[in-house]
């Protein structure tokens, strides 16, 4: 392996800045930060009148200051002085001085309490996922769902379940309703004075026979096979019988056999650890068995370290390999907390990367870099500007190995842009958390304002874009997806139209990317938590939350996971898998011929098979292929791995490492059979 060192590479660009003299001025007289109310109370979707003010030591109004304010479970507008509540429960807004570089001390800051109620439960819905009859002797689920009078959906809500004729069915304190014999009865659900009810008239039992049809006799770790209950009497078929499905499993070492091994959902099932599980079906009286063979899936495949571009005197953020122009392969990466820096790399051969120049912005951070997928240019993000402004930076890559910015761009942009997604015409970026604002960038030294999408309520975090749809993570919302240019919904690039949203409970919807699994005709979506601690998990961590800002600091602690939606149906996407590693928590991801790449922070840069339908946790079905932890004792952290964005590039992967720079592996094929 080649290790390089950047220290100082040609062709620099600087664009110094402070904020302006009066600003300073006033920022110095500043004392502390007022909410006006003190303590805020707010119903849920609606907005009372709310502003925070800079004082000085008398108490006076002080002008002329910038002021950054951002709430928990309320959006604050600080132009027109209103906070709206958005989430129900214990809430805050944070607000905090923004101060010249120079300035000295602590910039004041401001914590408000807010309390956001929620309306009254207008109606409550209820509803089973099953087409089933209930029959005496049957059972089936349901679910109830507490609506305010706009139609929105209360969370959490605790439901109090009854039947009408305990005789007839019975229902337990989780929606299973229970049919003991033929008649009628009606299923209730009560919460905070509203009841939603369902009537049911239970005939008896009718089925004589039941058995397991389909599947197979053997299967590799982690493979979803669909077994069927077919249910009959001497006049034919029953057909909407409910069927209780079960499954136990004798494993192959009685000795280490894991704790949970299989499970089974509608007759589909998928068995985590080699062994035999026999899936059970029951109905009545009736029981159906079959066993299946689980054997290993045998996916680990051999990592070899090809080369590496060492950044150790700053933290590295994203990264972008493309082939340029000029017919080699090159790689941007970007620079957190670094000035303003984009590194330009030369990875023809990944086993020598090689510095070839760099650009400098008018910026504390370049989280985010991009390059059009013709490699006709580059765009660079930036945040912490020191006009404030911003924007997007457009790189001509005409000749990659002296990149030339082009113009920079930040109408709409202006409070920082954190991500982007380029086309060849188009560029997507991320305007304050709140919107993505879309760039005709086919003249790169003239880009224009095309459109731009904002959800209401939401903190956006990402975007990407797949076949005319944007994908864009919007945190606590989950994915809102947009059609922008698919027509399918009637949008067009000019006028995006949201298709749907994907929320999760976890809340922390960092990034999201679309696949289309051709062995299954599936489109997955694969969406990815940020949590920067492990707050309530056994180990926690001691003192290490937080990013490391200067050399040789502790590592940061993240938690969550990959969650994974089918999203072939867009009208009706299901959660259906995860990819979840204990004690480490997920960044970027990438997903390329039937492979999950994802970096796991300080769990390292991971390859997955994904390959066939998804069920159940990836992590621990025998699916993980590689792992590869970027230890460098000269890291920015030494020998602190945090993996940050991988991108498989022509049968090598390279990915970004927080604390040491890029990074060249190669995954080597498998020599192995996976029966």
């Amino acid at each position: 392996m080649k290790s390089l060192r950047i220290l100082a590479l040609a062709g620099l660009f600087s664009a110094a800045g402070a904020l302006p003299v009066q600003a300073q001025d006033a920022a110095d007289r500043v004392a502390s930060l007022r909410a006006e109310p003190a303590e805020v109370s707010v119903e849920r979707g609606s907005s009372i009148d709310f502003r925070v003010v800079a004082v000085d030591a008398q108490g006076n109004v002080v002008e002329g200051v910038a002021l950054r304010v951002f709430g928990r479970g309320v959006t604050v507008d600080a132009d027109a002085g209103t906070l709206t509540g958005t989430v129900g429960g214990e809430g805050t807004v944070i607000a905090s001085l923004v101060v010249p570089e120079d300035f000295e001390g602590a910039p004041p800051q401001l914590r408000v309490p807010v309390t956001v109620t929620w309306p009254a439960v207008a109606r409550i819905d209820l509803y089973t996922e099953s087409t089933d009859r209930l029959y005496a002797g049957t059972s089936i689920r349901h679910r109830a769902t507490a609506l305010h009078a706009d139609g929105t959906e209360r969370p959490e809500v605790a439901f109090s379940w009854s039947s009408s004729d305990p005789a007839i069915a019975t229902i337990d304190a989780f929606g299973n309703v229970h049919a003991h014999a033929p008649g009628s009865v009606t299923i209730r659900a009560d919460a905070e004075g509203a009841r939603g009810t369902v009537t049911y008239t239970v005939p008896a039992f009718p089925a004589e026979s039941l058995a397991i049809e389909g599947g197979a006799e053997q299967a590799l770790q982690g493979d979803v096979v669909a077994f069927e209950a077919v249910a009959a009497r001497e006049s034919g078929a029953v057909e909407d019988l409910p069927i209780t499905w079960a499954t136990y499993y004798v494993p192959d070492d009685t000795i280490n056999a894991p704790g949970a091994a299989g499970m089974v959902e509608d007759g589909r099932f998928v068995g985590e650890a080699p062994g035999q599980y026999t899936i059970v079906a029951t109905a009545g009286d009736l029981v159906a068995r079959r066993t299946i063979d689980i054997r290993p899936r045998n996916a680990v495949r051999e990592v070899e370290v090809m080369g590496q571009g060492s950044v150790s005197h700053v933290h590295t953020s994203d990264l972008w390999v493309f082939e340029g122009m000029n017919g080699r392969d090159y790689a941007v990466t970007g620079t957190w907390g670094g000035d303003g820096w984009a590194y330009f790399w030369d990875v023809t051969d990944p086993g020598s990367i090689v510095p070839v120049d760099s650009v400098q912005v008018d910026a504390r951070t370049v989280n985010d870099v991009k390059v059009s997928p013709d490699g006709r240019y580059a765009a660079l993000s930036r945040e912490g500007a020191s006009n404030r402004r911003n924007g997007v930076v457009l790189i001509d890559l005409t000749d990659p190995t002296a990149p030339r910015i082009a113009s920079t761009f930040d109408e709409g942009l202006t409070g920082g842009v954190h991500n982007m997604f380029a086309t060849d015409t188009h560029l997507f970026a991320l305007s304050g958390g709140d919107k993505y604002v879309i760039l005709d960038v086919t003249d790169l030294e003239n880009p224009t304002f095309v459109s731009e999408y904002n959800h209401p309520d939401s903190r956006i975090h990402d975007v990407w874009v797949y076949d005319g749809i944007a994908y864009s993570s919007e945190w606590g919302n989950g994915v809102v997806v947009v059609d922008v240019g698919n027509g399918r919904w009637g949008g067009t690039i000019e006028n995006p139209v949201f298709v749907t949203n994907v929320p999760y409970p976890v809340g922390r919807t960092h990034a999201a990317f679309p696949y289309y699994q051709e062995s299954t005709g599936k489109v997955y979506l694969f969406l990815g938590d940020e949590i920067l601690n492990r707050g309530g998990a056994a180990w926690a961590g001691a003192g290490l939350s937080g990013i490391p800002r200067e050399p040789g600091q502790q590592p940061t602690v993240t938690s969550g996971y990959i969650h994974i939606i089918d999203f072939t149906d867009p009208e009706n996407p299901q959660d259906v898998a995860r990819y979840e590693v204990p004690e480490y928590g997920t960044h970027n991801l990438w997903v390329e011929d039937d492979v999950l790449y994802v970096a796991y922070y300080e769990g390292g840069v991971r390859a997955v098979d994904v390959g066939g339908e998804l069920m159940g946790n990836l992590a621990t079905q025998g699916r993980e292929m590689a792992v590869f932890k970027a230890y460098d004792p000269n890291g920015f952290v030494s020998n602190g791995p945090m993996a940050w964005g991988p991108q498989p590039f022509k049968g090598h992967l390279f990915f970004s490492d927080f604390n040491s720079g890029l990074w060249s592996i190669r995954i080597t094929p498998r020599t192995r059979p996976t029966t």
